[in-house]
């Protein structure tokens, strides 16, 4: 792997926007659902079933409120 990897030390609460970006190297999901990203890469995907309490390791420059069903979510940068 060359990507460099580096553990976030920001932390701050986010609601779902469809047109709001915010930058994140990782989501932390505090109430399960469905989680809507648009990735640094530019990919629009969605991580169904996600489970209270995960963290999910993707750099996104937007959490979408469509398709987005968790709830307290937290950008990690």
């Amino acid at each position: 792997m060359s990507e460099n990897f580096q553990v976030p030390n920001r932390a701050v609460a986010v609601t779902p926007s469809d047109t709001t970006e915010v930058f994140a190297s990782a989501i932390y999901v505090g109430s399960g659902g469905n989680v809507s990203v648009i990735t640094e890469g530019g990919d629009t995907v969605t991580f169904s079933n996600v489970p209270a309490g995960t963290t999910l390791v993707i750099r996104v420059t937007r959490i979408r409120a469509t398709s987005t069903t968790a709830t307290n979510i937290v950008r990690l940068w």
